[in-house]
């Protein structure tokens, strides 16, 4: 297996609203739900699910929960929760701030705020609706040997 990523896909309790805060609240680009016209039973997942593509060709994609656990064959709560948190490298201490912002008048909840570690960095966390963890960090070019965040 090569050490890349090309989709993450998060379960969503409400597809619609996951819809709202990603594209409405945050701005990133979809055509909406999709695959509507598949629908599922109690054994077989529906195919409505919402898309984005990202700036660096990463697929981002919202399912939801239910659905994600009939396609993977697994209990509901195995896709519940959030075990891990999204990274979103940022090139300002402001647009930490600014993002995190954006994030919590979108409907998402601002967990603190953002401040610096003792490693160097700038960061804050935010949670989606379904409680999905997002940190935006902002390496100073001191403490990113490569540079600047992209």
């Amino acid at each position: 297996m090569k050490p890349r990523i090309h989709v993450i896909t998060l379960g969503v309790a409400d597809l619609e609203r996951a819809l709202r805060f990603y594209r409405d609240g945050l701005g990133f680009r979809s055509e909406g739900i999709t695959g509507t016209q598949f629908p599922g039973d109690d054994e077989n997942p529906a195919g409505d699910v919402v898309m984005f593509t990202l700036e660096d060709g990463l697929v981002f994609a919202l399912y939801p929960r239910s659905e994600l656990a009939k396609d993977a064959g697994v209990g509901p709560e195995a896709v519940a929760g959030s075990g891990f948190s999204i990274g979103h490298l940022v090139e300002s201490r402001e647009e930490v701030d600014r993002i995190l912002d954006l994030a919590g008048r979108a409907g998402g909840q601002v967990l603190g705020p953002a401040h610096e570690r003792p490693w160097g960095i700038y960061s804050g966390y935010f949670s989606d609706p379904d409680g999905h963890l997002w940190e935006i960090v902002y390496f100073p070019p001191m403490a990113n040997p490569g540079g600047s965040a992209p």
